[in-house]
């Protein structure tokens, strides 16, 4: 062989030491990972190529990738900005009627893109459905191959430990099978997945790290199917209760009820009643904080079943009832002052409690109280009445002119009504808001003078109408009343464990470090075994060097230093003396 040749020679095999340290290292750092391999070549064709079957199978690989279902998930957490800051009818259709009236250009542009009934929408749910079978395209390879990787070994150490970002070696008298002995029982009491190959003991750890990964998007799907159960089977509806009355959970008895599109109104229900004997409200009465309520709590009697037993029980803001699978949320509180009405003969037509809604903190409320049947005026003639009040528990508009309430417990209070006679529009069959007064086809009372007939009352006191129209007595007892939600919602309690599951997955994937270890003991030429260890994690931490340090310090407290000299190195051929 010619003196050029030889360097070529000695470049090649030089060139084969490399990339065979390279194929170590890639074969070292295998399976630190379950995202799924794609050992195919890319022989795809050109786009305008592709048929049918091309076409579907590069929709599948770009939608069940992760990026595609990151992109999903934002898009689903952008939609649902618009369900909180639009009234959504399924929520509150009052409010809906109330921006259309306000915004009559937009509103139908928000109608017809579906922004009042965001979670039921198509874009909504296309979205939800894409995002679902993306998440299960992503966990099932990723699954299987975590299963591989438990069921399966560690790779071998690789042929240069040196090139390992974590490495340490020393030289001891013990045999390199005593060595091996040691650091396989280390490694397994340190719960390293270990086993002896060949020379060295290969040793892993951090699979939590993969199954907090799976664990994490499991929970995600986990949500999402509540999400949807919930949404199918769900109810919710509401009742205002005086003092006094009760409330039995069917469907004729809400005020207003909704449900899911899969919730059976005729079998679902739970069958339960209950009665609110009094409510209790008290509230501070000096400081800053003054007119905050202390306690609120709605006292009740209640039963499971049509004839169950009846048993007592305490409803506060945030302590429901719970009967079965159904909630009684305490969401409201008012006063409904107690009326009697009499007309011109002196017949009672009216008497009873009239819950009127708060408009501020101090309770000042308002309503309407409605005699729609049995009333005849001075004449005897048939019609029908209607009042416009306002009513304050502890009146604070003396010598202003205004009736508004300074502190919301019964301390002053006082009743202002505006009369009406006429025709109420009930009986035309369109439902009516019952809290308000529809004056278009009344005609108010008037005084001789030809003023408006309005009275402010105490407790006790009676209204006399004008032209012997008849009287409205303010009668000392005021009742109060709280308004109730009952609710069913199967699925929040799977929610609520996907997304605890979803935080310690996501803590495990985060916090928790996948590595390798290699420990190889061999014999050197002088007799003495050498040992090597090397670390490899799957992203860089400055926790895996500590950790081998303190790995190599235990086996080196039992397989110690040898005593014996390092042999010397021959001399170079050339060097100078």
């Amino acid at each position: 062989m010619s003196k050029t040749e030889e360097p070529a020679a000695a470049t090649d095999e030089q060139a084969a030491v490399e990339a065979g340290q390279q194929t170590d290292e890639r074969t070292a750092g295998e399976r630190l990972s379950t995202a799924p391999k794609d050992d195919r070549e890319d022989t795809s064709p050109a786009p305008q190529a592709f048929g049918l079957v091309g076409w579907t199978r590069w929709f599948w690989r770009q939608l069940t990738s992760m990026r595609v279902a990151l992109i999903l998930l934002f898009m689903l957490s952008l939609g649902a900005i618009p369900g909180s800051l639009v009234p959504q009818r399924s929520v509150d259709e009052t409010k809906v009627a109330d921006f259309f009236k306000a915004h009559k250009t937009l509103a139908p542009l928000y109608d017809k893109v579906q922004l009042f009934d965001v979670y039921s929408s198509v874009w909504f749910s296309a979205i939800y459905i894409l995002l679902f079978i993306s998440l299960i395209g992503c966990i099932v390879p990723r699954t299987w191959q975590f299963v591989g990787q438990l069921r399966g070994r560690p790779p071998a150490a690789p042929g240069r430990l040196t090139r390992m970002p974590a490495y340490t070696t020393w030289r001891t008298d013990s045999s390199p099978d005593e060595v091996r002995a040691l650091a396989l029982a280390l490694m397994k009491k340190r719960r390293f997945r270990a086993h002896t190959e060949g020379n060295a003991v290969t040793a892993e750890k951090g699979y939590l790290r993969e199954a907090g990964n799976l664990v994490f998007h499991i929970a995600l799907i986990v949500l999402l199917l509540a999400f949807a159960t919930g949404q199918l089977f769900k109810s919710e509806g509401g009742k205002l209760i005086t003092e006094g009355g009760g409330f039995a959970n069917t469907l004729t008895q809400y005020d207003d009820f909704k449900s899911g599109s899969l919730f059976d109104r005729d079998h679902d229900l739970e069958p339960f009643s209950f009665r609110l004997n009094n409510f209790v409200g008290t509230y501070e009465r000096t400081g800053p904080q003054r007119g905050t309520p202390r306690v609120y709590e709605s006292h009740i009697t209640y039963s499971e079943g049509a004839d169950g037993p009846t048993k007592q029980a305490v409803i506060e803001v945030n302590t429901p009832l719970t009967v079965g699978g159904s909630k009684v949320h305490m969401i409201g509180h008012g006063y409904a002052p107690v009326i009697t009405i009499r007309d011109g003969r002196g017949k009672t037509v009216f008497s009873g409690p009239a819950p009127l809604l708060p408009t501020d903190a101090n309770v000042t409320s308002t309503g309407a109280i409605k005699v729609m049947d049995g009333y005849r005026d001075a004449k005897g003639k048939k019609t029908q009445l209607g009042f416009t009040a306002v009513f304050v528990p502890t009146f604070g508009g003396a010598g202003k002119g205004s009736m508004f309430s300074k502190y919301p417990g019964l301390d002053y209070p006082a009743l202002a009504l505006t009369g009406y006679h006429g025709s109420l529009g009930v009986d035309a069959g369109l439902p009516q808001n019952v809290y308000q007064l529809d004056t278009r086809k009344m005609t108010q009372f008037k005084k001789p003078d030809g003023s408006p007939f309005a009275k402010m009352l105490l407790p006790g006191e009676k209204l006399d109408l004008p032209d012997g129209a008849g009287s409205v007595t303010f009668e000392k007892d005021i009742k109060e009343w709280a308004t109730f939600q009952v609710s069913q919602q199967p699925g929040n309690m799977w929610a609520l464990a996907g997304a605890v599951a979803a935080i310690l997955g996501l803590a495990a994937s985060l916090f928790i470090q996948r590595r390798r270890i290699w420990i190889r003991a061999v014999r050197g030429d002088d007799g003495v075994t050498v040992v090597e260890m090397a670390g490899l994690g799957r992203s860089e931490s400055g926790r895996l060097p500590e950790e081998l340090a303190a790995l190599a310090g235990s086996l080196h407290s039992q397989a110690p230093t040898s005593a014996t000299p390092l042999p010397a190195e021959p001399p170079v051929e050339g060097a100078r003396a």
